[in-house]
């Protein structure tokens, strides 16, 4: 059994390796756009005015005096050094003294370690959406953050809806299949409608459960949130390191309020063109996931004297094949069928660690030993009520954020032609957001215009992967693009693990210190917009591609100039 400091760093290792108040009011910020789906400019501008008064009213209310930090409860098992709060905040801006919610805050205090000089809070996003930071803090005890932790104070937090943040369900965890699940490899018409109702269903269970509440879990909303916890921290501007959905959470951010960032650190880039949110975005993250497969057979194919799988991508692949026919006859343990086995091997795709543990369990099966497999991939009834409220999450903010097609024909369509080339993950992922094709909100649903915010922001720094499945490296180039002429972009090149900051790439991670402590980029002197590429090969591990870490950017001046501190 691990011990409580043991669990304590598995899972920061494992939420990284995956990442009087201020005046809100007076900083005025472009329209959102989901303020324009009111009929007209008028009720648009009143229901800004109303957002900016919430925002204020929220700040003033949960203001530096107003977060007390105390004792963690022990459902959130963190340790007596991490400090714990609630931030209360509207459910809907435009009524700002409507219904309140309250979020979850935790901060582990600037240790100031060798006379080092606090720079104020740094503020973590894992993701997801349906993510929870609450353990973020804990990242003060892991090698390479000591002098990011002696600046800064390390603050996580839950989104509203994640964990005990008017926590949302939309469907009881007990009533989740306790028996194995089966998907068929090519989905025939009638297990595609039967995919169809169970999603109708799901969704109709959300808007059940969630009632009113339903259409204010969105990502403006969670910026908003945001913007409060930053004024309630004390803070003028906002120091952020986003993952994955947190990056676009970030985005967001920055063009509602320019004004307000001071550094952010955003890894692993969602693609924020309104044209990909979320719908097309979902369709190329099953395109990145087929290349990563590949990358992962590969892999295994090189080391046939370790796994004797073959030596080749292909025999490789035969092998998985055999092994998930034979879980659609006896499931694994049994627990694991098709389902849990295609589940287990995405963790694949998503990070480059766990390939020896999956080639060996193929392996193992194949010889005749079951239980490694089992062992891997089993469900944990115990993370079955966290799971149900991540995606609940998930899929509503998804669904809240932007338009999808309501039409099943374009749904079959698309997806029937990108499994052709992709089969891997498509129909999955595809089954996962279908009960956004009849989710129960539909007015006033698109997707901010990142970017868009007059303000020159000042210099962000953009982390990707190059070979990233679950977010695409295409759209940490676009997210650089819409953050204007002060964003760089270092590119873990030829590998793809998803979240680059925080001990997979000691490079990787030199340049996330010297830019949150300094405010200094990677690159070389240019003028503004040039590019410089680098590369640098990092500490290779035994079942790791070699990764070479190439920087896009440059600096522009000096730091007080680009934040423009007088």
């Amino acid at each position: 059994m691990r011990t409580r400091t043991a669990r304590h760093a598995a899972v920061v290792a494992a939420l990284l390796l995956t990442l009087g108040a201020p005046d809100v009011a007076a900083a005025p910020a472009p329209p959102p756009p989901d303020a324009a789906g009111t009929a007209d400019a008028e009720s648009a501008g009143a229901a800004l005015v109303a957002r900016r008064a919430a925002l204020a009213a929220a700040s003033r209310g949960g203001g530096a005096s107003g977060l007390d930090f105390g004792a963690c409860p022990a459902v959130e098992d963190l340790p007596s050094r991490v400090r714990c709060a609630t931030l209360r905040v509207p459910l809907d801006y435009a009524r700002p003294d409507g219904p309140q919610i309250f979020l979850t805050v935790s901060r582990a205090a600037a240790t100031g370690a060798r006379g080092a000089a606090r720079q104020g809070a740094l503020v973590q996003n894992p993701g997801g959406p349906g993510a929870s930071g609450m353990h973020f803090p804990l990242v003060a005890d892991l090698p390479g953050w000591e002098r990011i932790a002696a600046a800064y104070d390390l603050v996580g937090y839950a989104p509203r809806g994640v964990g005990r943040s008017a926590p949302l369900s939309c469907r009881d965890p007990a009533a989740r299949a306790t028996g194995p699940v089966q998907e068929p490899v090519r989905p025939s018409p009638a297990y595609k409608m039967q995919r169809l109702a169970q999603a109708r269903a799901y969704a109709r269970g959300c808007a059940r459960r969630a009632g009113a509440a339903l259409p204010y879990y969105t990502t403006p909303n969670n910026a908003r949130d945001l913007h409060v916890l930053r004024a309630a921290l004390g803070e003028e501007k906002l120091t952020f390191l986003g993952a994955s959905y947190g990056t676009y959470l970030g985005a967001v951010y920055a063009t509602l309020y320019p004004r307000h960032v001071r550094r952010m650190v955003l890894d692993s880039a969602v693609d924020p063109d309104p044209r990909r949110v979320w719908y097309r975005n979902n369709l190329d993250q099953a395109r990145g996931f087929e290349g990563r497969w590949r990358d992962f057979r590969a892999w295994v194919a090189r080391h046939h004297s370790v796994y004797g799988l073959g030596t080749t991508p292909e025999a490789v692949q035969a092998g998985y094949e055999r092994v998930r026919d034979a879980v659609a006859r006896t499931p694994a343990g049994g627990t694991v069928g098709t389902g849990e086995l295609r589940s287990a091997y995405l963790q694949a795709a998503y990070y480059d660690d766990v390939w020896p543990d999956r080639a060996a369990a193929l392996a193992a099966f194949l010889r005749g030993d079951p239980s490694v497999l089992a062992a891997q991939a089993a469900p944990d009834p115990a993370a079955a009520a966290g799971a149900e409220n991540a995606t609940a999450v998930y899929t509503a903010v998804l669904c809240n954020d932007a338009p999808w097609p309501a039409d099943w024909g374009t749904w079959d369509r698309d997806n029937t032609e990108l499994a052709r080339t992709a089969p891997f993950e498509t129909w999955a992922n595809a089954f996962l957001n279908l009960p956004c094709a009849s989710w129960a909100v539909r007015a006033g649903r698109s997707p901010v215009a990142v970017g868009a915010q007059p303000e020159r922001l000042p210099r962000t720094l953009v982390v990707a992967a190059e070979r990233d499945g679950a977010t695409p490296y295409a759209g940490a180039q676009e997210l650089q693009r819409r953050l204007g002429a002060g964003a760089s972009l270092v590119t873990e090149t030829g590998a793809g693990s998803h979240g680059v900051v925080g001990g997979r790439n000691g490079c990787v991670d030199r340049h996330v210190e010297r830019y949150l402590l300094t405010g200094g980029r990677p690159g070389g002197a240019g003028p503004p917009g040039a590019a410089d590429y680098r590369a640098l090969r990092a500490p290779r591990r035994w079942f790791v591609a070699p990764r070479l870490v190439a920087v896009h950017g440059e600096d522009v001046g000096s730091e007080e100039s680009a934040l423009g501190v007088s």
